[in-house]
């Protein structure tokens, strides 16, 4: 079916994001023909927006026409999202979702013509720890690591 986004990984090069009218979204390699991850968040529901995270490689978000937002990390759980949120009424579809570059929020667009803005809960946002739980530095080399060492379990 239709594929409705397609964004490029801003940490990774290689790796980006689809998503399709027919209620999936998938996560590729550009350097291989196969999709790395697939999702299928609801059947009948057309997934019409993707974004990713600008402060993770490995979190992503998407929104569908049954007015749900789902959010995953990738680091944390590589089969289900993390959270879903239905944000508007059941007659109302989401077309747009985008993080914002340096607050911890969403933002969506549904068909009415209105713009929703989201606070992202402090469990979306957990700055990852290393084992003796000191906070590990965030930089885009340490994403791109991050998203490499997920695409290397997966080749």
């Amino acid at each position: 079916m239709n594929v409705t986004r397609v964004r490029w990984n801003p940490f990774h090069a290689d790796v980006f994001i689809s998503c399709s009218w027919d209620w999936m979204v998938k996560i590729w390699d550009q350097t291989m023909k196969s999709p790395m991850f697939t999702f299928e968040l609801e059947i009948g529901a057309a997934v019409t927006d993707v974004a990713w995270a600008p402060y993770s490689s490995t979190v992503f978000a998407a929104v569908t026409t049954e007015g749900k937002i789902h959010v995953f990390d990738l680091s944390i759980n590589k089969y289900e999202a993390l959270c879903q949120q239905k944000v508007v009424s059941k007659k109302t579809k989401l077309f747009n979702i985008e993080f914002n570059p340096v607050h911890p929020i969403i933002i969506v667009g549904d068909g009415h013509g209105h713009v929703t803005s989201l606070k992202l809960s402090p469990n979306l946002r957990k700055k990852p720890k290393d084992k003796k739980g000191q906070e590990l530095p965030m930089s885009p080399e340490a994403e791109k690591a991050k998203m490499e060492q997920l695409l290397s379990l997966l080749r």
